[in-house]
């Protein structure tokens, strides 16, 4: 199917479901239509599963699974609010995407959900669980004829959106090698491993601040490009040493006098910027010129997976590791491969538990304790090969006990 035959196909679908929505009756013609009609699945009947089993203490049964794209489904019907928790049969309350991530939670690793959709036939509110704290992407079955190119991951064993991001990690990785070379050249003593641990510090600094003017985190797009560019070359050196003293002191502890262009940006707690000692080498026009234009106008850094791009700054920071054979990341599937039955999955289910809780104090103190519990958590990465004399490279995307 060509775009025109497919948005054609669309607005009919559309047509033809907005006065249905019985859950029992037309949940599996629904979908079977969409995967043929729209998606083009010749077979859909053997793409999408439905009714499969899982066992919560209970047998439940999933409205609908896709293997080849790991996306599980939580039909309603046509009316439900999608966002409201609803009575269960044990008793809790839970909303459509809660009783879908506790069936997600009971499946085998290798079948545990990529996205969750829930859906009232009306409305599809899309999950990915890359970002499972995230705001579900919402569609709605009268924009479908203009929208349908939304739900092609549905169908799309890899998906462009999951492309797209490794794509631009791997961007991002290249950016962060180019500043580490030619920073690296200003040092007085480019090879002692002082120096390349400051080096290495500087440049997850750095990628802090690009990354926190387009993700808001200053509270202002390119706020640090505008910060630096305010400076000349030669005194860009001692601009980012008082910025890094400023983003490392709380509002109340700040000097009073304070100018203006500095006291706008926001305390970073965590400790990222609480050395002092880090050496910075003068900048250049072409450092200068690198940070402003490529690694700020030139590129969005709230577009990266940190999952993605964790690994891939930490092969970028490593000279040895470009000369012997370029960047190499690990895949968000393979990463989570590992994560989720270490950790991560224990994490999401007891997050999910605190979510059921109704009394707000009661709900406010398990959060709290929970936020704490996290703050404090620590993880070792062993390196896959002998290590080097180089200082390990730290992500700006580590788990550390920052409390946010």
């Amino acid at each position: 199917m060509n775009n025109t035959e497919r948005e054609k196909a669309a607005r009919a679908f559309a047509e033809y479901w907005k006065d249905r929505g019985d859950e029992k009756s037309d949940s599996q013609s629904f979908w079977l239509s969409l995967a043929r009609d729209v998606l083009g699945v010749a077979e859909p009947e053997k793409f999408i599963l439905f009714e499969e089993r899982v066992m919560l203490g209970h047998t439940s049964f999933i409205d609908g699974y896709i293997p080849s794209t790991h996306v599980l489904i939580e039909q309603k019907k046509r009316g439900v609010d999608l966002r409201k928790p609803i009575p269960q049969s044990d008793g809790t309350l839970l909303s459509p995407f809660q009783q879908a991530y506790r069936y997600s939670a009971g499946l085998p690793y290798s079948q545990r959900p990529r996205w969750i959709i829930t859906c009232n036939f009306e409305e599809f509110l899309i999950y990915d669980m890359e970002k499972p704290t995230g705001e579900p992407e919402q569609i709605m079955l009268k924009d479908l004829g203009k929208e349908y190119y939304r739900l092609q991951f549905l169908a799309e064993e890899k998906s462009e959106l999951l492309h797209r991001e490794e794509q631009v990690s791997i961007k991002a990785g290249e950016l962060v090698g180019k500043l580490y070379d030619a920073i690296l050249k200003q040092y007085i003593h480019p090879d002692r491993e002082e120096t390349l641990r400051s080096l290495n510090m500087l440049c997850v600094r750095l990628v802090f601040c690009l990354y926190a003017e387009d993700a808001g985190i200053f509270g202002g797009h390119l706020k640090f490009h505008n910060y630096i560019k305010s400076f000349n070359v030669k005194d860009v050196r001692r601009a980012l040493i008082d910025l890094f003293k400023v983003l490392d002191t709380e509002d109340k502890k700040r000097d009073p006098y304070l100018d203006d262009a500095l006291k706008a940006f926001p305390y970073v707690n965590g400790g990222l910027f609480a050395d002092e000692n880090i050496e910075i080498p003068n900048f250049t026009t072409e450092i200068v010129d690198l940070l402003l234009r490529k690694a700020s106008e030139d590129f969005d850094w709230s577009q990266i997976s940190p999952t993605i791009f964790g690994a891939v700054f930490e092969s970028t920071l490593n000279p040895e590791t470009r000369r012997s054979g370029g960047m190499h990341y690990t895949s968000v599937e393979n990463i989570h491969k590992v994560i989720d039955p270490l950790f991560l999955d224990e994490f999401r289910d007891e997050l999910s538990q605190i979510k059921t809780v109704k009394v707000q104090r009661t709900l406010e103190q398990r959060v709290e304790a929970f936020r704490d519990k996290l703050s404090e958590l620590t993880f070792l990465t062993l390196p896959a090969a002998p290590a080097t004399s180089l200082p390990k490279p730290i992500s700006p995307f580590a788990v550390s006990k920052t409390r946010r």
